[in-house]
């Protein structure tokens, strides 16, 4: 039995934690924190340097390849600047997404290189080894060169130190590569050794016009020898681009010293160095301007070169913010897999403003400010967040949330409507549903309120009744409002295709989360209004497959229909990325309307436990990764839940490269993992509840907020099964009845102890 837990407070937090009767010592939670996790399988994350929530993250490139054709990142579909089975590095890129499913960002490549100057990645890239990665730290060590490469970042700067071999050292920024769709640069020397510049990124998932800029300071801690510009030649009609035996078709340009543009363009110097020297790179980024980026390099790291201050700062940041959760008992492997999808749930959303609190506007030219002691926050992945990531957020650090809804609100002020998927002050349209309704309506419920409600429920309004023609977050709305569904016929302005299903699932949780704030709020005639939409999926119900099924303009199902195309990914009408199995249990907000449909507990049951007994169920699809917490909304069938998590915890998390298992999406497949090992889940957004199941460790401590949990500093929860099922819960003084508590009695009640 677990006695206590002392904790004492250095650079870090050291955590003394007295399991059975013998005391041992814990590693700090960072210890834990293995960065290549879900670095393959699609998982798109990356070990890179980066800081809790940070707008600069700096990521080893292998991406490309010596040959172009291997690593093309359209061609294969990558999606992030590192993957972990390619060895061939051509640079770290500054600023990039973690674990999402389009191209992007991913740019700003600095390389460091030994010996005669070469421009083209193809000649300067090398292969490597020796990686080393821990929370706001990379290393790894170049085959090619002998250089030493290490990188550490604070909130909007990098500290990158190079430690070379005698002879000839260089440094490359390269702004020509990168995983953005776009191209054009500029580059401007400020002085020996600093230069200057921006580069164009965007058109995220394909979408055309969410274009932005990028600005970025970067400065050399030694005088070079040499520097300059090169550009790619770009051949023209009937002649030759320049060729040089060293450098291909790159022109390099050595007594030009103002500033260069174009498509394919980078800056070099050239050293001097000793065996072992070290020269120091800085790079400073902005959204806003070229002076924001050297206010943000200056405010940051002080005017000074000092990489083990920066790293330490770092690391500390990470310390705090992962200790807020504690747990002994599991396997060490689980505690990996715990701290580190803890660690991917707080890389986004990230900081967006400079340290002078501006940002760009929402699809805006102009520059807006936050109010003092405030965070303006982008990356809203919303689709994929709104499930779990949020809720994460609202429970463990309460005023970054608060921040994240007062973003949505400026967004909402700036543009007109609340964000989908929102990119650096671009909206891009990716996926569909109206998400900020059920992550900002779960927020308020939970007691997070220091926000303009009066604008919040507006906006909700307007999108949730405004004609198609003129609504930009449910351009399809009419049929639905008219008939209560969206039949086929109707493209996604994402590209993706006819997902009708998929839209309307979306919009009917949306409205459900919309009828319980309105009901908060008073406003009865709206909640009556939103409730009965939200409960349109039936007319998708087909009794003769016992799934949701598409239905044509003149309201008959689609046929021929298979409940069981779109696995895979391939293409199924109606749906989006899955197929009707994905998608068919997740009504969360009538689990017990559904089951009525498909003919009562019994039926609706043995449907479900088929979706795990036959493979239908994809733990990398957002739609169906509550299923599991479905079996206990009917009395004695919670075992199946217990079960069912931890096969799937077993099955697709692991302590390896591949041990998540399909893209992290902003750390929701993450979020699924802290919240499931912990031993309770938000399986209905919007709904200020929670599923429980039997945590993966004997004891878990979640430091809270008081000013924003009712008073209570610390949620205890022990787990006192040894084997098999917990029968009943304790929550403080009293069993609970079933499975299910909501937020307040979870946070009031201390302690949650889970029995035989």
């Amino acid at each position: 039995m677990i006695l206590s837990v002392v904790r004492k407070k250095f650079t870090g937090i050291l955590v003394l934690i007295f399991c059975t009767s013998v005391m041992t010592l814990a590693a700090d939670p960072v210890d834990y924190v293995d960065s290549f996790i879900g670095t393959t399988n699609f998982g798109t994350t990356n070990p890179g340097a980066v800081c809790p929530n940070g707008m600069m993250s700096v990521s080893p490139f292998n991406v490309m390849g010596s040959d172009l054709n291997v690593y093309d990142k359209d061609s294969r579909w990558w999606s992030t600047p590192y993957c972990h089975e390619n060895r061939y590095f051509t640079g770290f890129s500054h600023v990039n997404l973690s674990g999402v499913g389009c191209p992007e960002l991913g740019s700003l490549l600095v390389m460091p290189t030994a010996g005669p100057l070469h421009v083209d990645y193809h000649v300067y890239g090398s292969e490597y080894t020796d990686e080393r990665a821990s929370p706001g730290y990379y290393s790894n060590l170049l085959m090619s060169s002998g250089i030493r490469t290490e990188v550490t970042a604070t909130a909007r700067t990098s500290a990158e130190r190079y430690t070379f071999p005698a002879g000839q050292g260089n440094i490359l920024l390269n702004l020509g590569e990168g995983l953005t769709n776009e191209t054009g640069a500029m580059v401007r020397k400020v002085s020996d050794t600093e230069i200057e510049g921006m580069k164009l990124l965007g058109t995220f998932c394909y979408n055309p016009q969410a274009v932005f800029p990028i600005y970025f300071v970067l400065r050399v801690s030694k005088t070079p020898k040499a520097s300059g510009y090169w550009k790619k030649q770009r051949a023209m009609k009937g002649v030759e681009a320049e060729w040089t035996p060293d450098n291909g078709k790159y022109k390099i340009y050595t007594d030009y010293g103002r500033e260069l543009a174009g498509d394919d363009i980078g800056y070099w110097f050239s050293f001097d160095t000793e065996e072992g020297e070290q020269i120091d790179v800085q790079m400073g980024v902005s959204f806003v301007s070229i002076e924001n980026a050297r206010e943000n390099l200056d405010a940051e790291q002080g005017g000074v070169f000092d990489f083990e201050k920066v790293r330490r700062e770092a690391e500390a940041k990470w310390a705090n913010d992962l200790s807020r959760i504690k747990v002994c008992g599991g396997t060490e492997e689980q505690k990996t897999v715990f701290y580190t999808a803890l660690y991917h749930t707080l890389i986004h959303p990230n900081i967006l403003n400079d340290v002078n609190g501006e940002y760009p506007l929402m699809e805006s030219d102009g520059v807006g400010k936050v109010t003092e002691g405030h965070v303006r926050y982008t990356v809203f992945s919303l689709w994929d967040t709104y499930r779990n990531l949020h809720q994460l957020m609202t429970l463990l650090f309460p005023e970054r949330q608060l921040d994240m809804v007062r973003s949505m609100i400026d967004i909402y002020k700036e543009w007109g409507w609340m964000p989908k998927w929102e990119l650096y002050g671009r909206e891009t349209f990716t996926m569909e549903g109206d998400p900020a309704i059920p992550v900002i309506t779960d927020t308020w419920l939970k007691g997070l309120r220091d926000f303009d409600m009066e604008t919040v429920y507006e906006a909700f309004v307007k999108s949730a009744t405004t004609p198609g023609a003129e609504n930009r977050m449910r351009p399809d709305i009419d049929p639905y409002i008219e008939r209560g569904y969206i039949p086929l016929g109707v493209y996604a302005a994402d590209l993706s295709g006819d997902n009708a299903v998929s839209h309307a699932l979306e919009y009917y949780v949306a409205d459900y989360a919309l009828s319980v704030l309105a009901d908060s709020l008073g406003h009865k005639e709206d909640a009556e209004r939103f409730r009965r939409a939200s409960l349109g999926y039936r007319h998708y119900y087909c009794p003769e497959y016992g799934t949701l099924r598409p239905l044509m303009a003149d309201g008959s199902f689609y046929s021929p229909f298979d409940p069981r195309q779109g696995e895979n990914f391939e293409t199924a009408p109606g749906f989006h990325e899955g197929s009707a199995w994905n998608y068919t249990f997740y009504v969360p907000h009538d689990v017990k309307g559904l089951a009525g449909l498909m003919g009562g507990k019994r039926k609706f049951v043995e449907k479900l436990q088929m979706v795990f007994d036959e493979g239908l169920y994809d733990p990398a699809n957002e739609p169906d990764i509550a299923y599991p917490y479905l079996f206990s909304y009917f009395p004695g069938e919670e075992w199946r839940t217990q079960k069912t998590v931890r096969e799937l915890l077993e099955k697709y998390y692991r302590a390896a490269p591949d041990g998540i298992p399909g893209n992290d999406d902003t750390g929701t497949m993450s979020a699924w993992a802290v919240f499931s090992m912990m031993g309770f889940y938000p399986d209905c957004p919007g709904n200020p509840s929670y599923t429980l199941t039997v945590p993966a460790f004997d004891r878990v401590e979640i430091e809270l907020e008081p000013d924003y949990a009712g008073g209570h500093d610390i949620l205890v929860i022990e787990n006192r099964v040894r084997d098999g099922y917990s029968s009943r819960v304790k929550a403080g003084e009293k069993y609970i009845k079933g499975f299910r508590i909501s937020h307040s009695d979870l946070l009031e009640a201390g302690t949650v102890i889970f029995e035989k």
